[in-house]
């Protein structure tokens, strides 16, 4: 059950570019509107910025300096466009910092935080899914970003926005993902009184896994769980066949020269079932590397979990794995799944992140859900 607050609903302000993704305000506490510091991009030789229709080149100069269109401008740079900004496909709005760091030149956008949560729905969940699911992945990416935000605030970014982070689509995404934020306006999980590292992925092939199997480290909400529902997944069932000379070859090229390649074995699985370590046997050599390094080696699209089995023939070995992603947390496809039986999102979310609770996320506090929505 929700509690009453005192004072009424809390409420939120945040516009959302020229889209005008705004909530009233009911409560003094707006502190869901404070910036995201999106690192978009960075490059050691230059960065091409469209500001409203005008080229910007960004290069680093000397030591510790920064030139724009050829003019040094010291070690940092701020524009906010009238409009937009273009930069490497992405449309964006708010402030721009590029800054010099080492030989690189970083390219941040401060964006509300609430615009930031549409632009990642639009980035990491197909915005066709229902209104339940989408909700799910709001309070899940909104509480990935203020825990981020809190744990990175003395650095000069918040979140990356690639998949290092959460894919963000830009300053207009699809009206699904802006009425998701608004049904779910400032709402976070917590855990402990603080927002908790909301990781999600794809799939998860019918169990997530802990965040102790994945990243060595235990975390008291990010249990391993099974799932249903993911059937439709591309990433149910899924195989990769890739050669021996192939297979050596990554090997040598990452280190790990072990001559003609004989075997290869999976030595160990973690509880949920993903393969924890690998063994590589050749002609001048054996070599063993965990499943995630050999994820890595062979690209993330190529194996795309390390929930797999393996299977030798002549000339190649075949992958045949389940789930897509590193498995913690929510899956995304499980949610969908879920959402579709008839689940909301707090069951949804209950169900992924056991021991959380949902509060709003008030002046850098948890403050209580006002009411049933």
């Amino acid at each position: 059950m929700r509690t009453i607050l005192s004072g009424g609903r809390i409420g939120l302000v945040a516009c959302l570019g020229m889209a005008a993704l705004c909530v009233g305000v009911r409560d003094s506490h707006a502190a869901c509107s404070a910036p995201m510091r999106v690192m978009i991009t960075r490059a050691s030789d230059s960065i091409s910025v469209d500001l409203d229709g005008r080229q910007k080149t960004l290069k680093p100069v000397g030591a510790h300096g920064l030139q724009v269109d050829g003019v040094r401008v010291g070690r940092r740079w701020v524009v906010t466009p009238s409009h937009e900004a273009r930069v490497r496909g992405l449309h964006l709005s708010g402030r721009l910092i590029a800054v010099r760091q080492g030989a690189d030149v970083v390219l941040v956008n401060e964006v509300p935080l609430e615009a930031y949560v549409a632009g990642a729905i639009g980035g990491e969940m197909p915005t066709g899914w229902s209104q339940a699911a989408l909700r799910t992945q709001a309070v899940a990416s909104r509480s990935f970003a203020v825990h981020q935000r809190e744990a990175h605030r003395h650095q000069l970014w918040d979140v990356e926005s690639g998949t290092r982070s959460q894919v963000y689509s830009g300053r207009n995404p699809p009206k699904a993902a802006r009425k998701a934020v608004r049904d779910t306006a400032c709402e976070v999980l917590f855990q402990g009184g603080r927002p908790i590292l909301a990781a999600f992925h794809s799939a998860s092939g019918g169990r997530t896994a802990s965040a102790a199997e994945v990243w060595g480290r235990e975390v008291p909400y990010l249990v391993s769980v099974e799932v249903g529902g993911e059937e439709d997944s591309p990433d149910t069932y899924w195989r990769a066949r890739i050669s021996r000379s192939t297979l050596a070859r990554s090997l040598a090229e990452a280190g790990h020269s072990i001559g003609h390649l004989r075997e290869v074995e999976v030595e160990d699985r973690t509880p949920s079932g993903r393969v924890r370590w690998v063994v590589f046997r050749g002609s001048r050599g054996v070599k063993r590397l965990s499943g995630r390094e050999v994820r890595s080696l062979l690209g993330e699209s190529t194996l795309r979990s390390t929930l797999f089995e393996l299977r030798s023939r002549e000339d190649a070995f075949v992958f045949v794995g389940s789930g897509s992603g590193h498995g913690v947390g929510m899956s995304q496809w499980g949610a969908r799944g879920m959402a579709a039986q008839g689940s909301n999102y707090r069951e949804i979310l209950k169900a992924f992140y056991p021991g959380t609770r949902l509060g709003v996320w008030a002046e850098g506090r948890q403050a209580s859900l006002a009411s049933q929505k």
